[in-house]
């Protein structure tokens, strides 16, 4: 059995990377967790997929509902929580609520958690 002197012991620079890179803060990491959790709904995503594809990037309440196949309510509820993470915005216009994509927020989520 080989003595403790002659194994020879790892040092922090053969297991451990320097960072080299920023690293996100605390509230950065919040703020991109929140709007992943918004994201990580199959309902949620299929309503910001409709409201790209609409004209001008935007969609009424009206014309998302039979799309996802829910009440109005439930949808509703799903684009608060989408205007809540800032991902969508929301304009009353008369009856209806019209959602638009927040200009560059898809884009810029993606380079948050794209290495460089």
């Amino acid at each position: 059995m080989p003595s403790l002197t002659s194994i020879p012991l790892a040092t922090t620079t053969d297991c451990c990377t320097p960072v080299l890179g920023e690293v996100m803060s605390p509230p950065a990491a919040e703020a991109l967790a929140t709007s992943l959790k918004a994201l990580a709904d199959p309902t949620r995503l299929r309503l910001v997929s409709l409201v790209a594809a609409g004209e001008g990037q935007e969609a009424c309440v009206c014309d998302l509902t039979e799309p996802v196949g829910l009440s109005q309510p439930t949808v509703s509820h799903h684009l608060k929580v989408l205007v809540d993470a800032g991902i969508l915005a929301r304009e009353q216009r008369g009856r209806w609520a019209y959602y638009r994509l927040v200009p560059d927020t898809l884009s810029e989520l993606a380079r948050l958690i794209t290495p460089e």
